[in-house]
């Protein structure tokens, strides 16, 4: 039997018991994929992070839900660095200190902003949007319980990844948020047409939003907060003049009490992202040894 460090880390909050869990097995280069997997089912969360060795970065992550491998997401992220913080496995360096974080779908470079010598805020650096598939309206609203009437008109509903491929929905306001209804065989046969990983469905409050996400089992139904569809939220936003200003205030988790919160600044212009940072918080719920 072999012992591991073992961590669970709330997310994009401040708060312990909310924004959104994340397990993390630390020293774990000698895992195997399908022991990761089991471990990740285990946990049952949306995702448990794997740290190890690079070659290549200052660190390697990676992500696994309960049913597969991910290339990209944000709450591990902000969760994993904030552990590696706390455990002294990086050294702050000043008021920012920037490391290189190897996952499956690249190298990203990751802030981490300090105050009275403490971690503060970690911001994620997402690859390059990808803007996607179209899918027509009639699908996906039979999936979602919506109508005609709760889209924002004429946006598209476009699949988006900053690494990860997602599904955007933007919806007129947050009542329709709070409708909506899922249809899982729909659903998962949206998913397996248009090759997403989940669905993001948002709407514009004032300079903020609000948004709910949503996989298909055995993953986790309904996410707290989603750190890479926020920031394929956040190019959607500001690709189609959404958005006035490509910084703004990002909110999921409401409706499950689990509350959290994101800064979300878009890099380059309308025609040309070059990236979306992600910035939050996080907090230390769980430490102790998993032993398989």
């Amino acid at each position: 039997m072999a012992s591991f460090p073992f961590f669970q880390v709330d997310a994009f909050t401040d708060t312990p018991l909310s924004g959104n869990p994340c397990a993390i097995v630390m020293d774990a280069d000698s895992l195997t994929s399908k022991q990761m997997q089991a471990i990740a089912r285990e946990q049952n969360l949306s995702e448990t992070a794997f740290i190890l060795h690079s070659d290549q970065a200052d660190v390697r992550a990676r992500y696994f839900t309960p049913s597969e491998e991910i290339p990209l997401a944000g709450h591990p992220t902000i969760a994993s660095v904030h552990l590696l913080v706390e455990c002294r496995r990086i050294s702050l360096t000043g008021p920012v200190t920037t490391i290189a974080l190897e996952l499956e779908a690249g190298i990203i470079s990751v802030d981490i902003l300090t105050a009275f010598g403490k971690a503060n805020e970690i911001v994620m650096t997402q690859l390059k949007p990808q803007f996607l598939s179209l899918v027509p309206h009639d699908q996906a609203l039979s999936a979602f319980g919506l109508s005609n009437d709760d889209l924002i008109p004429e946006k598209p509903i476009q699949i988006v990844s900053t690494g990860t491929p997602q599904l955007m929905v933007p919806v007129r306001d947050v009542d329709c948020l709070r409708g909506i209804q899922i249809d899982v065989a729909s659903f998962t046969q949206l998913r397996r047409e248009f090759d997403f990983f989940s669905a993001h469905l948002f709407a514009l409050n004032n300079s903020e939003t609000f948004a709910r996400h949503f996989a298909s089992p055995p993953d986790i139904f309904e996410d707290p907060f989603t750190g890479s569809a926020t920031g394929g939220m956040g190019a959607y936003l500001w690709h189609y003049d959404l958005i006035k200003k490509p910084v703004f205030i990002a909110r999921q988790g409401t409706w499950m009490q689990r509350p959290g919160q994101a800064r979300v600044t878009i890099m380059g212009p309308r025609t040309d992202i070059t990236g979306v940072q992600v910035a939050g918080q996080a907090v230390t719920v769980i430490a102790g040894t998993l032993n398989i």
